[in-house]
């Protein structure tokens, strides 16, 4: 399965903003493989703003390398990782 470090990987000299089929013909250009070809083929056919939107709209799993395991001590983490340190606090 393709992750978000694959599929932006393929689209680095891709102008933006750009369509499903620049982003698709972007990717072949590059070499990418099967599995992040289908990804992208499944992208609603919209302009995308940057290749973040790009693998958000991608059928893919955002960090194929964290184990459930590790997902779910993630969630269970009491303190909030992405909230400033001064918002911490109250």
């Amino acid at each position: 399965m393709a992750s978000y470090a694959d599929v932006l990987q393929y689209l680095s000299s891709l102008d933006y903003p750009a369509g499903k089929d620049d982003v698709v013909r972007e990717a072949e250009r590059e070499g990418a493989p099967p599995d992040v070809l289908r990804a992208l083929r499944g992208l609603p056919p919209v302009d995308y703003a940057n290749g973040t939107e790009v693998a958000r709209s991608a059928d893919i799993e955002a960090a194929p390398e964290i184990t459930d395991a590790q997902r779910g001590a993630q969630g269970r983490d009491k303190r909030h990782q992405r909230v400033s340190q001064h918002l911490r606090s109250i």
